[in-house]
């Protein structure tokens, strides 16, 4: 690795593997160098893939002897994905990296919509029998409820300036 290199840790809390590579590698804490921009002296820069070097534990069977390996940054984040899904579902999964984008914490500000709310949504879209994309459509008095009042606003203000469709 030449270029600009970012030094991290990745915890494991579980065995895991990584593509071409045939060992199970043990949990727990591993040493990282991340490359994210291309070397100064690579042929073909646009062509370059972001890299991570990954200082392995050592075996058993050879205590002293130092390991690395390097993989894409993708296979790895493939692997601490699939290590934190395993405690949780894929929908906690997707909302708490979700709600941890700095830019949809923006966007979430501006449309005054709390952490609460997307959390009830998502858990909400998990329920067996019941579509995701279907907020109740009647409230307690049989008048159209805040959430599909919302909804017709959102989905009137989205087909704006659009010419209208014949059936």
């Amino acid at each position: 690795m030449a270029g600009p290199i970012s030094k991290t840790t990745a915890i494991f809390e579980r065995p895991f593997s990584l593509p071409g590579f045939a060992e199970v590698l043990p949990a727990g804490e591993y040493d990282l160098e991340t490359e994210i921009s291309a070397p100064p002296d690579h042929r073909d820069p646009d062509r370059w893939k972001a890299s991570v070097l990954v200082r392995l534990h050592p075996r058993n069977t050879h205590p002293g002897l130092v390991r690395s390996l390097t993989v894409p940054l993708s296979a790895l984040e493939d692997a601490l994905g699939r290590d934190k899904l395993t405690g949780a579902s894929v929908v906690d999964f997707f909302v708490d990296e979700m709600l941890a984008d700095p830019m949809v914490q923006l966007v979430m500000r501006a449309d005054r919509v709390s952490e609460a709310e997307v959390r009830a949504l998502y858990a909400r879209s998990g329920q067996p029998g019941r579509p995701a994309a279907a907020p109740d459509t009647i409230g307690s008095h049989g008048q159209p409820s805040p959430a599909a009042q919302n909804g017709a606003a959102v989905q009137a203000a989205e087909n704006e300036g659009m010419p209208p469709r014949h059936r």
